[in-house]
């Protein structure tokens, strides 16, 4: 006898089934695949609208109206659609992950609702059984079945009297279950049924004892034809108002039949934020997937609010969200060129339309324009940037700078904004988000414009030198406040320029600013870290404090004759420019400020005082 291994392909081996345990899939549907039990009447509303769509490709004229009637605790849906056998009960009524829509997937994509055979379960998030009787459209000699299933995984099916379900349908009834009782309360299920199904093809409508409410609105506003284009703006406006619970600054048409998509996104009234990817409305053929979908349109369209309906896109498994595949991302890429069109409209036929979107979401459109040269383009002459000039768009800004610098941080060009306008230098704060990068492409779109990295080599080239004899009288005071400032890691010179009413310019190019840094941290750190940053340190341009010798405060220095007290001028005028700069101070800095501060006091004090003597 020859003996076998487990592993051996000639073994034997006996095939099992698995076992599924239903009260814990339920549990999984209602706590982890489905965000609360309220989508149990969605999964209600879903079968009935593909029951009817599936018999209505058969016969256009069969009736299509769906009908929810509720009472105390309980409720029953039913609709005139196909119907089932007692064949497709078993099949696809109690096989859990089988969807009838499953045999021509793609038809069922386009045409059906759902597509993961799973639904019917959430409806055991808020009752113990469930009640379907049903009779078939497609085989008028099969009875009408009854399906009765309990939460304990068990069900029961029978044949009805044909007599008493003459029509072709289905009917669902469920009973609440102890804690589910406010899911079936009339006003709560009428409200969930408009929520998910008011654009749903077919009528919907809830019958309790205070009467009948009619949930569905018909066709989407979006795609109802209006007298004028006044009227049609105006109740998209009201629809978005109504909807998503905020008065929109504008609307955008997303129209996009060859993809499709269509619906409308509402510009928000405030400025959005960049780094939160917008959520949005989305419906499935009508029926609502969610109200805080994302990914359906580009990251960089933070300042809009969709409400999109789809026939194309595929939903995750909980039909509460799109699935990401290559099918989004061109509705993705569609939508996105749906809404730079309508910028690019209303740039050049509505300015103060353009304008009142701008005032709120300037940030949104540079965002956007980094990606689109030919937006850019367009935007350009709409988009201010602050400048030496003012805040001004960048066409009217090159009209005097042929050469545009450009800072790296907002401290930068304040350091040398005045000084720089005052001498005809060209200089762009890039320091905001998005403004350097749309600096940078300038030289694409406007031919002879030159943009450069500023460098404080170049402003300090723009001032005008000294007379040599002037500076000579001053190298006293060059020489004490190179002392001063050296371990500042700063030198001092001597310039001409304006403003008179800046005595001193601080000036340090990036370089200097990261040795700066380096050493700083270096200083704080331990001895070990001290070391390795130590071994870091390069030879770099210094810092420079750049005095005006235009400024009658400067000129004056050559008169102190107490070193102490011009110590103390030449820390104060230190100082002043740093905080000219409006950077963040060192402890050093901060200190110097302060002894200068307190040595001013001291030496005015005491200046009163003698004066009082002399009075006296």
């Amino acid at each position: 006898m020859v003996n076998r291994t487990p592993h051996d392909p000639a073994a034997v081996h006996n095939n099992y089934s698995f076992q599924v345990d239903l009260r814990g899939i339920v549990d999984l549907l209602s706590h982890h695949l489905y965000s609360s039990p309220r989508v149990y009447l969605r999964e209600l509303l879903q079968n009935a609208v593909d029951a009817v769509t599936a018999r209505n490709r058969l016969d256009p004229l069969a009736p299509t109206a769906i009908r929810l009637t509720v009472g105390e605790t309980t409720l029953r849906i039913s609709d005139p659609g196909i119907g089932l056998t007692e064949t497709d009960v078993h099949r696809f009524l109690a096989t859990i992950g089988r969807s009838s829509k499953r045999d021509d997937i793609e038809g069922a994509r386009r045409e059906f609702l759902g597509q993961f055979g799973i639904g019917l379960l959430a409806c055991f998030t808020v009752t113990e059984s469930i009640r379907v009787v049903s009779r078939s459209a497609t085989d008028p000699t099969a009875p009408p079945v009854e399906w009765l299933a309990s939460a304990d995984g068990t069900y029961s099916v029978r044949a009805l009297d044909p007599a008493d379900y003459a029509e072709p349908g289905t009917s669902v009834w469920l009973t609440a279950r102890g804690g589910a009782r406010e899911w079936f309360q009339p006003r709560r299920v009428t409200d969930l049924a408009r929520e998910f199904g008011s654009l749903l093809p077919y009528e919907v409508t809830v019958e309790s004892d205070a009467g009948a409410t009619t949930v569905t609105e018909g066709v989407p506003v979006w795609r109802r034809v209006f007298a004028s284009a006044d009227q049609r703006r105006a109740a998209l406006l009201e629809y978005g108002r109504r909807t998503l619970g905020f008065a929109p600054l504008d609307v955008i048409e997303l129209e996009a039949g060859a993809a499709g998509v269509g619906g409308v996104a509402y510009v928000l009234s405030q400025p959005g934020n960049p780094s939160d990817s917008s959520a949005h409305r989305v419906y499935l053929k009508g029926m609502l997937l969610g109200d805080a979908v994302r990914g359906v349109l580009p990251e960089w369209a933070f300042f809009v609010r969709g409400v999109i309906d789809t026939d194309t896109l595929r939903p995750t498994a909980s039909r509460e969200g799109l699935y990401e595949d290559e099918r989004l991302a061109v509705v993705r890429e569609v939508l996105g060129d749906r809404i730079r069109d309508w910028l690019t409209e209303i740039a050049a036929e509505q300015p103060q339309r353009l304008a009142a979107f701008l005032a709120v979401h300037a940030l949104g459109v540079k965002a956007m324009a980094r990606h689109s040269a030919d937006l850019l383009r367009i935007m350009l002459p709409h988009l201010h940037f602050e400048t030496t000039d003012g805040r001004v768009p960048l066409t009217e800004f090159t009209r005097n700078h042929r050469t545009v610098r450009v800072t790296a941080t907002v401290e930068e060009f304040r350091q040398v904004a005045a000084t720089a306008a005052a001498q005809g230098i060209g200089v762009v704060n890039g320091g905001y988000a998005y403004d350097r990068e749309l600096v940078a492409q300038l030289p694409r779109l406007l031919p002879g414009v030159e943009v450069v990295d500023l460098d404080a080599g170049a402003i300090t080239a723009a001032l005008d030198p000294v007379d040599p004899g002037e500076e000579l009288a001053l190298a006293p005071v060059l020489a004490l406040a190179r002392t001063v400032l050296d371990p500042l890691a700063c030198d001092v010179i001597v310039r001409a320029f304006h403003p008179v009413t800046v005595p001193a310019l601080y000036l340090d190019g990036r370089a200097a600013r990261n040795e700066r840094a380096r050493a700083q941290t270096a200083e704080d750190a331990d001895e070990l870290w001290a070391e390795i940053l130590g071994a870091l340190a390069v030879t770099t341009p210094r810092a420079q404090l750049v005095l005006n010798h235009h400024s009658p405060i400067v000129r004056r220095l050559s008169r102190i004759g107490d070193p102490a007290f011009l110590r103390t001028a030449v820390e104060s005028l230190y100082g002043q420019a740093l905080l000219m700069t409006h950077r963040p101070l060192s402890a050093a800095d901060t200190a110097l400020l302060n002894r200068a501060f307190g040595e001013f006091l001291g030496w005015a004090t005491q200046r009163a005082a003698d004066r009082g003597e002399e009075t006296e």
